[in-house]
């Protein structure tokens, strides 16, 4: 039995169009079959369901949201249901309209994707040049706009080793938080893994400095959601509620068709919110109960982190061996 389940998650995110003005070197989504985007009355429809079940925060994502030309209006009716509404944006598109639609519709936060402090990085990795500085006016424009902004940055070989210069940009812009997000081996993540991705021992290097550096800052938050780091002294976790991956825990994803998955990573429906009952999918899916009650496997099985790693990344262990219990390819760690 699950020790711990909340009666719906804390978060959704949701995967409102895959269609994106950018084809990113690691994006998930560009192989995702897109299925058709839901009208706009039947995304509220789905978020009266949410509001039922007192989900408290919804999180739009993509694709690129801004690309939906109901987004602010959609936003401002979640918010009016009492949701915490968030996004995540490459920039390009935000203008001084966009960013003021941003405040009306009460957005809490909007997060803009910048993976590098070389902006010919930056573009080479997102395939679009002249993103950069769309992605730094961006930033900019939300301010002056009195929205906070967060920066997410995908840690990979175009910039791990000069992660420290991402957090000062951060900063520089006056950024509350910044996001060092894992690299996940889906969609064109794993088509160029080879090229992209770090090994265990880079990765393991990686958290040893950035846990370091995070401790060592007061001006800004970074935040590293990555279970594996539960190897790293002073790592502490960003979810303490949970142990291991979160999805399907703390949060769910929802796709442009109103398919349901464990997370944005995990191309797993397990129902559909315009077909099937909710608590149906979430009390119910077997899928779910396999990432709640995960069993240690191979080099797992004689590991002393895993009763708080749980074998790290489910979304890495899946798409890179077809198997959820299987130890994240990420993991550096050696049992004895």
């Amino acid at each position: 039995m699950t020790p711990f389940l909340l009666s719906a998650p804390l978060i959704v995110n949701w995967t409102l169009s895959f269609r994106c003005n950018f084809g990113c070197n690691h994006c998930y989504s560009r192989v995702e079959d897109a299925g058709g985007e839901l009208p706009t009355d039947q995304v509220k429809s789905i978020m009266n369901t949410l509001a039922s079940k007192k989900v408290a925060f919804i999180n739009f994502g993509g694709g690129e949201p801004l690309l939906r030309n109901d987004l602010f209006e959609l936003a401002g009716y979640a918010n009016r249901l009492g949701f915490k509404v968030s996004m995540n944006t490459n920039g390009w598109l935000m203008d001084e309209l966009r960013a003021a639609s941003s405040k009306t519709a009460g957005f809490e936060t909007v997060g803009v994707s910048i993976d590098s402090h070389r902006s010919e990085v930056h573009d080479g990795f997102r395939n679009m040049p002249g993103s950069f500085e769309r992605a730094v006016g961006a930033v900019r424009l939300l301010r002056e706009n009195g929205v906070r902004v967060t920066m997410s940055s995908v840690i990979c070989r175009v910039n791990a080793d000069g992660f420290e210069r991402l957090v000062d940009l951060a900063e520089s812009f006056g950024v509350e938080q910044i996001f060092l997000h894992n690299y996940k081996c889906a969609g064109m993540g794993m088509t160029n893994r080879d090229e992209l991705d770090l090994s265990p021992p880079e990765w393991k290097a990686f958290y040893t400095k950035a846990t370091a550096v995070k401790a060592g800052r007061r001006g800004i938050r970074i935040s590293m959601d990555d279970p594996i780091t539960a190897t790293i002294n002073g790592a502490e976790a960003e979810s303490p509620l949970v142990k291991g991956s979160t999805c399907g825990k703390l949060s769910l994803n929802i796709r442009a068709n109103g398919d349901v998955t464990p997370c944005g990573f995990i191309p797993v429906p397990i129902g559909n919110l315009l077909r099937d009952d909710f608590d149906s999918i979430w009390r119910g899916s077997a899928v779910l109960g396999k990432l709640r009650n995960k069993e240690p496997k191979a080099k797992c099985l004689k590991c002393k982190h895993y009763a708080d790693c749980l074998g790290g990344c489910s979304a890495r262990a899946y798409a890179a061996t077809g198997d959820f219990e299987s130890p994240d390819p990420h993991c550096w760690f050696e049992p004895a």
